[in-house]
């Protein structure tokens, strides 16, 4: 197993647990929620060279930095654990209630238009559907942003599969819920290999304290394997899902909520918006055919005995249409990636993938999309009606199978 060696989420769980209920001190509490927070600070200091680049850590500092202002905290004082807390009855957590205004789509009832939902996913070796609906397979190795609007902040780290492989994938997820109005306290949502909580970073399932607390909530799917956010004040739903060792993400947001951003320019930044950067884009097409001529070739050549887990072309595509009978882009992610990895489990992330673009997708005509072909020169070009063939994507993989079997 493989974990952060950041222990931002401990320090985080450890001030929660020390502050619970006392968000509206009195004047005899506040010195203890001080003591709480230089404590907390004292943590994050201790662990921030493990935590560089991490969102959730710097998200903690600059909340402590905030919450120190606003009690009028010294930094110098005692740093021991006050006594924990026990929520007092009534907490925000049990509220059913909540303003118009954290529930996006009944305040959208006074606009003409209904909102514009859109979907973004990222799966597999990773294979990311963007907001607009452009299917790309990258290499994105370490970390990287998904999502950064006024709202809320999605990052990803992606690790190789095996040793020394270019196949990664999702083994970390950081989501950050910014502060909203009367809605929502800022709430921190972190996920690893192995480790899929049931509550964001502080403990809580919900928005915190403010009166519409319930219009963000994370729900529990299946234990350890699938959860789901609601973010009602934004319109917005997220799935996360475990699958064998790796994470899956899909989200379903506003268009409105897409393309607020303060600063346009930093849009491209961000990969569910504007997808992966050239140079981390797997392109098939490029050297279709010197792949189709070697794979022709070692097809002729001399069996080679393939250990258990690994995959043909024709097993794995045979393994995919067991889950995926529509040979979509989804089908070709999954043989892809049991070619690449000959793990089966990458057959179930593009299986639930797709199960959560039905669900998400606002467009059930787009459900399914297909790959483009680049326009061949004159000459070259399939008769008009008829799939060229042998497609670029399948040509590649066929080579990587046989490659990969032959290096074993």
């Amino acid at each position: 197993m493989v974990t952060s060696p950041c222990k931002i989420l401990k320090c985080n769980s450890e001030f929660w647990a020390a502050t619970s209920g006392t968000h509206h001190l009195g004047a005899e509490e506040a010195p203890e929620f001080c003591t709480a927070l230089r404590a907390y600070a004292h943590c994050t200091r201790r662990t921030a060279r493990t935590c560089r680049g991490d969102l959730a850590y710097h998200s903690a500092v600059h909340g402590i930095d905030d919450l120190m202002v606003q009690h009028n905290c010294s930094k110098d004082g005692p740093t021991s654990q006050p006594r924990l807390r026990t929520l007092p009855p009534g907490d925000s957590q049990e509220r059913s209630d909540s303003p118009e205004i954290c529930h996006y789509e009944k305040s959208f009832h006074k606009h003409s238009a209904a909102p514009n939902y859109t979907h973004c996913g990222l799966f597999g070796d990773p294979h990311l559907r963007t907001f607009t609906d452009t299917f790309q397979t990258c290499k994105v190795q370490g970390a990287w942003p998904l999502i950064d609007n006024n709202y809320l902040n999605v990052q990803v780290t992606n690790t190789p599969v095996l040793p020394g492989s270019s196949a990664t994938a999702t083994s970390k997820l950081t989501i950050i819920f910014k502060s909203f109005q009367e809605c929502v306290d800022q709430k921190v949502y972190q996920a690893e290999m192995d480790e899929l909580p049931a509550a964001f970073a502080d403990g809580s399932k919900n928005g915190g304290d403010k009166h519409g607390a319930n219009s963000l909530k994370i729900t529990e799917k299946v234990s350890g394997q699938h959860i789901e956010i609601q973010a009602k004040y934004i319109g917005t739903t997220i799935v996360v899902r475990q699958v064998g060792r790796y994470l899956t993400f899909a989200v379903r947001m506003p268009e409105e909520v897409v393309n607020a951003v303060e600063d346009r320019d930093s849009q491209g930044l961000y990969l569910c918006l504007r997808g992966c950067p050239l140079n981390q884009q797997i392109d098939f097409q490029t050297f279709r055919s010197a792949q189709a001529a070697e794979g022709r070739t070692r097809r002729k050549g001399p069996s080679l005995q393939a250990p258990p887990e690994a995959f043909t072309y024709e097993s794995a595509t045979a393994k995919c249409r067991e889950k995926l009978p529509v040979e979509d882009l989804y089908f070709q992610s999954c043989v892809f990636d049991l070619l690449t990895t000959g793990d089966v489990n990458f057959m179930l992330a593009a299986y639930y993938a797709f199960e959560d673009v039905k669900m998400l997708h606002s467009n059930k005509d787009k459900l399914h999309l297909y790959e483009r072909t680049r326009d061949l020169a004159p000459g070259n070009a399939a008769p008009s009606g008829l799939p060229q063939s042998p497609p670029a994507l399948w040509v590649a993989l066929l080579c990587l199978s046989q490659c990969w079997l032959g290096l074993l």
